[in-house]
């Protein structure tokens, strides 16, 4: 049964013309309004991944249910359809079970506040803020445990509650879900700073329709999603081709040691619609790499794509969805059966940009990028903090990491950025204030982005000491299958982990661990891939090439993948460099569009020379056998 909307004023909105410079008003006051919900939050929360890297997403939306502004899209048409209740004036909703929203948040560590916005007792929008929690019980510290079957493993699971009901706060209900982490401090904080993100967002939306009117309000938010589904329906028109196209690329393993797990995606147009189909992706994993992917979701990645490539003027929002159809085999990789486990689910988040640029690129290589948005590194460290008054303390770090943006059309990629936009890193003063940990190396790592015409971002290398005995967890990828470069740009480098041990030893990690144990003074090396490299790396400037040398971006070693001769100090031998060049030419055959590196089978017979990590196994399925077998 659908949700019931309590309105004390069922009087319909009046469908009115909006003049543009009172649409421009509100359209720029919705943006800001976005902006204040997100400086609300990491103002108030407490956790670092809110606080300090904005790891929180949040949304306007119009009372129909579709975004207006935010950036996910909009989850509310689902949620309304599922949610066995009612809303009225002073409810708020609390969530964080991802099948009961359609994989609107995709694990159990994002919790989700809706607000339905009133104003005299007429539904006018809805505001939401979600935001990952570093601690929600589980089977590790983080509650992100990689050899996770099931989502019960992962900590607490939140169906939709109300967690105002009526302007009455439920307070027991917050003592219960507080009691399963074990950073109550940190959860109670965030939550509270989701929640003060939403009302402020409803104060300026009230505000909006006390000045401008109720009916106008509403009716230049139909403008505003008419106008993104008009031009989106031109950008589709003019450059998806009704020929079909697919794309694949691969999660490199699941933590249990199988792997790759491919996702394949084939797109064309209908009339004015795009179709998207997964078909061909592999079967859900038995561990937690599985990534629920909401269809909606999906719709706003491809929007945004689409509108950062051909025109970023456009306002983001859900009035285009009719336009795109997406098409989601039943359990696999993107649509898991219940209970699957969901906590690793950020590889294959980050692959779908990929496959998205490799499918939209092909048409139009000139608008190609390579890959790079290509996962999301997060490290965990967690243990007893002793005291020389001998107390302990628990302390627990949850941090993401960066790797390498691609080589693009217009330049090289960013070094060392993150995945989402809007990310920025934990200061390394604040890691070193709050945890025993000092960092002793934070830099690009050289020649890690892939060389081009126009070089792909470098990854990070990042040096930890630990301080205090304890325990390590890493999830990363993109450490067997390479970043592929595009219109003969080669790929990034794959990342590695090193540990060094206080008594002079070094080991190789794996990119999937946790419960790994430290002592004080061991050093973690974290480096994180580099981005495919974008075009011809042999028409790079070489005096470019000698300025990055110079810079530590890359080597002189490095720098004859380019064609370039060197010295350390980045002076080019002019005449060795054409001559070197000439015969790199000569040598070579065709610009491929795409360079994926080694195929999968060259990778696993030379993975433990390169990586020093056994190759992933092929999962049953890969083979031919069913899904049954592999289960």
């Amino acid at each position: 049964m659908p949700a019931q909307i309590i309105q004390t004023n069922t009087t319909p909105f009046k469908k009115l013309d909006i003049d543009p410079v009172t649409l421009d008003i509100i359209e720029n006051a919705l943006r800001n309004a976005r902006i204040e919900m997100d400086a609300t939050l990491v103002r108030t929360a407490m956790s670092p991944g809110i606080r300090e890297q904005g790891d929180a997403f949040p949304l306007i939306a119009a009372p129909t249910g579709e975004m207006i502004v935010g950036q996910f899209g909009s989850f509310i048409g689902g949620f309304l359809k599922q949610f066995d209740g009612t809303l009225e004036d002073g409810d708020m909703i609390f969530l964080s079970d991802p099948y009961s929203c359609e994989g609107a948040i995709s694990h159990s560590n994002d919790w989700l506040v809706l607000l339905p916005v009133f104003k005299d007792g007429r539904l006018v929008a809805y505001t939401s803020m979600f935001g990952h929690q570093s601690d929600i019980g589980g089977m590790v510290p983080g509650s992100m445990p990689i050899n996770a079957t099931s989502i019960f493993q992962e900590g607490v699971r939140i169906p939709p509650v109300k967690i105002w009901k009526k302007g009455e706060y439920n307070d027991d209900l917050m003592k219960l879900v507080m009691h399963q982490t074990r950073k109550p401090d940190w959860c109670q904080a965030d939550l509270n700073a989701l929640i003060a993100s939403c009302r402020v967002a409803s104060n300026r939306v009230i505000e909006m329709c006390e000045r401008f009117g109720d009916d106008v309000y509403y009716s230049a938010t139909m403008e505003l999603l008419a106008r993104n589904h008009r031009a989106m329906k031109a950008l589709i028109s003019q450059a998806i081709p009704p020929q079909k196209a697919s794309f694949e690329d691969y999660i490199c393993d699941d933590g249990k040691g199988f792997g790759p797990y491919k996702i394949k995606c084939t797109m064309w147009r209908e009339d004015d619609k795009v179709i998207l189909d997964f078909d061909g992706t592999d079967p859900q994993s038995v561990a937690s790499i599985n990534f629920y992917l909401n269809e909606n979701m999906f719709k706003m990645f491809f929007g945004i794509y689409m509108i950062m490539v051909f025109d970023p003027q456009i306002l983001f929002n859900d009035g285009f969805y009719d336009l795109i159809e997406v098409r989601i085999p039943e359990e696999s990789l993107l649509k898991p059966k219940f209970p699957a486990a969901l906590s690793g689910r950020t590889h294959a988040l980050g692959r779908i940009f990929d496959i998205l640029g490799g499918l939209l690129g092909q048409g139009t290589p000139e608008f190609l990028n390579a890959a790079g948005f290509s996962s999301s590194p997060h490290l965990f460290y967690s243990g007893w903090d002793e005291r020389e008054n001998g107390a302990r303390d628990w302390f627990q770090l949850f941090q993401i990491g960066f790797g390498g943006i691609p080589g693009r059309p217009l330049g090289d990629g960013p070094d060392g950025h993150s995945l989402w936009p809007g990310f920025t890193n934990v200061p390394n003063e604040f890691l070193e204030r709050y945890f025993p940990l000092r960092i002793e190396r934070y830099s690009t790592e050289p020649d890690s982005g892939g060389a081009g015409l126009h070089r792909g971002g470098n990854g990070i290398h990042m040096t930890y000491r630990f301080l205090a005995d304890g325990e390590v967890a890493i999830h990363d990828d993109r450490w067997f299958v390479p970043p592929w470069g595009v219109n003969g740009g080669h790929p990034g480098m794959r990342a590695k982990k090193l540990l060094e041990r206080f008594d002079g030893t070094t080991e190789i990690v794996g990119n999937k661990v946790e419960d790994v144990p430290v002592k004080a003074g061991d050093l973690l090396h974290f480096i994180t891939w580099g981005g495919g490299g974008w075009g011809d790396p042999l028409e790079r400037d070489p005096e470019l090439v000698g300025l990055e040398i110079r810079q530590g971006l890359v080597t002189s070693e490095g720098a004859k993948v380019y064609g370039v001769i060197a010295n350390d100090d980045g002076a080019i031998d002019v005449p060795a460099t054409e001559n070197l060049r000439a015969k790199m030419r000569e040598a070579r055959g065709d610009l491929e569009l795409f360079d994926y590196g080694p195929g999968i089978e060259q990778l696993r017979a030379r993975c433990e020379e390169e990586t020093g990590l056994p190759a992933p196994i092929q999962p049953v399925w890969q083979k031919g056998e069913t899904t049954e077998a592999a289960e």
